[in-house]
This record gives C-alpha cells, sequence and structure tokens, in this order.
C-alpha cells in the first residue's frame, strides 16, 4: 500500500483504517476522522487518526478530500 501524508488527512476526511485488532487479516473499517494522531509529515504503515466513532486505527485509503473550511 501507499504510503500517506499527515498533509493530506484532516478531520472531516473519509478513509478506510486498519485497527489493530484487524493488523493481521487487514479488514478495513470507513469513517470520518475526528483527530489526526501521528505528529510526523508521514508514516511508514500509515498516519493514525481517531474517528468520529472513537475507533483508532492507521489509515490505508483516504476516499474523500479534504474538506473545504472555507
Amino acid at each position: 500500500m501507499e504510503r500517506k501524508n499527515r498533509r493530506d488527512i484532516a478531520p472531516g476526511t473519509e478513509v478506510c483504517v486498519v485497527l489493530k485488532k484487524d493488523q493481521r487479516t487487514g479488514k478495513l473499517t470507513r469513517g470520518f476522522v475526528k483527530d489526526v494522531l501521528t505528529r510526523s509529515a508521514d508514516h511508514r504503515y500509515g498516519i493514525k487518526v481517531r474517528l468520529t466513532d472513537g475507533h483508532v486505527g492507521r489509515v490505508k485509503k483516504i476516499l474523500s478530500a479534504i474538506p473545504d473550511t472555507g
């Protein structure tokens, strides 16, 4: 999977993440980003985020662009 950059992900972005419990199977969970938890610009396993439903996982796919805040 391609590497994700932190600048491509912001609160409100729709993403698919892999949860810690699903790392072996690779099962993806879909949701909207509430918080970006990774501090570095990129991460080898994906940017860690908290979804609006409270789940925490690493981004594997970005489904929507960063929402327009203006």
